[in-house]
């Protein structure tokens, strides 16, 4: 299997060499992707070929269920050096439709050390019973939770201080929701983009 990697490998390589000879050379020399995905580790999810990008061209953070969690250092670490070295422009909070770590996390079975980082979507489902518990399809209601774990998503990263500390700079800098679909490939904007302060307050304060 490990052979097979390789060679494929190989052969993309040269492949991209063909089309464009000079593409390995630009990578070598700079990376200014315009956008951060923060996406779930979903190997059926693959951020740059969904929206049909080149490396380089979108710096990417992956974790199980997409998640934001303002203590976790992996992903803030991602966020500063976005932000503040690379000056992407859109940070784009990505989950999906059939994620099994949003399912694990409201079942009744014991996961492990997963548990624990998946609180937050537990928390949250809990915090949003009501809406939740009108949809009679599980299913149904397993999709409206990824979409709600992605709202939450947006609210932590436009909350974060690198954020508004940029927006404070007069940075041009946008965190928007999308969830893809496993079924048929698309991605669908929740229209929840931030891009100021005063559009956070807006959405998720009034």
């Amino acid at each position: 299997m490990l052979e097979n990697l390789k060679a494929n490998n190989q052969a993309w390589a040269r492949a991209k060499k063909q089309v464009d000879p000079g593409f390995f050379s630009r990578l070598v020399n700079q990376q200014s992707p315009e956008y951060l995905w923060i996406g779930c580790a979903d190997s059926r999810v693959p951020a740059n070929e969904i929206v049909g990008l080149d490396p380089g061209e979108m710096f990417v953070h992956r974790n199980v269920a997409n998640l934001t969690p303002p203590s976790d250092a992996n992903y803030l670490s991602v966020l500063q050096y976005a932000v503040e070295v690379l000056k992407v422009k859109h940070v784009l909070v990505v989950g999906h439709y059939g994620c099994g770590g949003v399912r694990a996390a409201v079942e009744n079975t014991s996961h492990g050390l997963i548990d624990h980082w998946l609180s937050p979507i537990r928390d949250l489902a809990h915090e949003k019973r009501h809406e939740l518990g009108v949809i009679g399809d599980e299913q149904a209601r397993l999709d409206r939770l990824c979409e709600l774990n992605v709202i939450r998503g947006v609210r932590n990263v436009a909350s974060n201080p690198f954020i508004t500390s940029a927006w404070d700079r007069g940075d041009d800098i946008a965190v928007h929701g999308w969830v893809y679909s496993l079924a048929n490939g698309l991605v669908s904007d929740l229209n929840v983009s931030v891009r100021s302060r005063d559009e956070f307050a807006e959405l998720f304060l009034d």
